[in-house]
């Protein structure tokens, strides 16, 4: 704005001066047509207007002035030194008793003898015009200052009041591990992109906190066994005395039960510690599958298919709990297939799906509710050796990362649904949040 108002301003200028000059050049002109030159001598010919082309003008014959304004006062001298240059030529003095005059000479043309007439014209009507001008170019523009200050403060209020509204949601939603997300659906481009930010900030979050509470679940509950060996020991020490080898024996059993927490705690915290250097609770779905396949031992008349929905699904738990979860339910369905296994990865309403089915004999029917209840099993004398506590292990380590593993003898992954009859073998289904 101060580049425009200084360059309209200049222009309006320019503008006026070559008004002035125009100006001047006319009366000058209509001033040499009372200006004979035709005779041996110059002479100044009486016109009807006479008085009004007088004022302000001068009638030289070379450097000799002819005919003067009544009340020329100092101006004279400068009309007088403008004729001895005996050109055109254009001064502005100031004139203190009226302000800024300009006075230019210009020749008579045609003329044998040597004329100049010289017009002067007071510039303050102009020099008065140019600086409401300018003043009013300084009126506007603090005008349009104050209008685009308030528009734009306004306008970017507007636009900044979902960034605020985003801001708090996800301050809220971080506290207390909300499902909730932003998504980019009905966005702009940059609020989509800050939504998809905050999006994996709070996935990230819940990943730590589901990180947090597996560590305190896994030291819990395998703290509890050892801690419990202690305190039966110390109770049965103290409830008469024993000799010395039953002492030694109690000594033993506490000393082994302390080095088994202290492993476990080392383990644990180890393991947590390893997983701080990549981002907390993640773990590719179809390469983790792949490798948990390659490293069971499959029957030769079994055949292991791995596939997803989405080669780029991701898991929200590291990839070790991920195949600790699912490895018990593939070694069930390696041990009773007939001839495949199939192990599929989706995603569902509540997050990430994994599906292992065989086309074994399956579960019966009315051993279906014990399934995870541990040291069941459905036939011990099936010839296959087994303590029952696989499928309760994977249960409780889906639970403690907040998911669920549970029996579906209806496969949906082969087509089979609820109006039909059960799917041969045994289908096993794994929810976990996504990665």
């Amino acid at each position: 704005m101060v580049i425009l108002t200084v360059v309209f301003n200049t222009v309006v200028r320019h503008h006026l001066r070559r008004q002035e000059d125009d100006e001047l050049r006319t009366r000058a002109a209509a001033v040499a047509t009372t200006v004979d030159t035709s005779g041996p001598r110059v002479r100044v010919l009486e016109t009807a207007n006479d008085r009004l082309l007088d004022a302000n003008a001068w009638i030289y014959a070379g450097s000799r002035p002819l005919e003067r304004p009544p009340s020329a006062g100092p101006l004279t001298r400068v009309a007088d030194d403008l004729a001895r240059h005996a050109g055109r030529s254009c001064v502005t003095v100031d004139d203190h008793g009226s302000g800024p005059v300009r006075l230019c000479a210009e020749p008579v043309p045609g003329a044998r003898q040597s004329a100049t007439v010289v017009t002067a014209l007071d510039l303050s009507p102009y020099r008065s015009s140019a600086d409401t001008l300018l003043l009013g170019s300084l009126i506007l523009d603090a005008v349009m200052l104050a209008c685009t200050y308030a528009l734009t403060r306004l306008a970017v209020g507007r636009a900044l009041r979902p960034v605020g509204t985003m801001t708090d949601q996800a301050t809220q939603w971080s506290a207390v591990a909300s499902e909730e997300r932003f998504g980019s659906a009905d966005r702009p481009a940059e609020l989509a992109r800050l939504g998809a930010s905050l999006d994996a900030l709070l996935d990230r979050i819940r990943a730590v906190l589901r990180h947090e509470r597996q560590l305190t679940g896994e030291l819990s509950h395998e703290l509890r066994t050892p801690l419990s060996r202690i305190v039966a020991e110390l109770d049965w020490y103290g409830s008469r005395p024993r000799t010395a080898a039953e002492t030694r024996a109690a000594h033993r059993t506490i000393a082994e039960a302390a080095e088994s927490m202290r492993t476990i705690c080392d383990t644990l915290l180890t393991s947590a510690r390893e997983d701080t250097a990549t981002a907390p609770g993640t773990a590719p779905v179809l390469p983790s599958l792949r490798r948990l396949a390659d490293q069971h031992v499959t029957p030769a008349h079994v055949t292991v298919t791995v596939d997803a929905a989405d080669p780029r699904l991701e898991a929200g738990v590291q990839p070790a709990l991920l195949e600790r979860i699912v490895s018990p339910l593939l070694a069930n369905a390696l041990r009773y297939a007939a001839s495949t296994v199939t192990l599929h990865a989706d995603r569902d309403d509540t997050g990430l799906r994994i599906s292992v089915t065989d086309d074994g004999p399956g579960v019966p029917p009315a051993f279906a509710p014990h399934l995870f209840q541990p040291g069941r099993r459905a036939d011990p004398s099936d010839g296959h050796t087994g303590a029952g506590l696989g499928l309760p292990l994977a249960r409780r380590l889906a639970r403690s990362a907040g998911g669920e593993v549970s029996y579906d003898p209806y496969d949906h992954v082969r087509g089979h649904d609820r109006h039909h009859r059960p799917a041969p073998g045994a289908h096993f289904v794994v929810r976990l949040p996504s990665g």
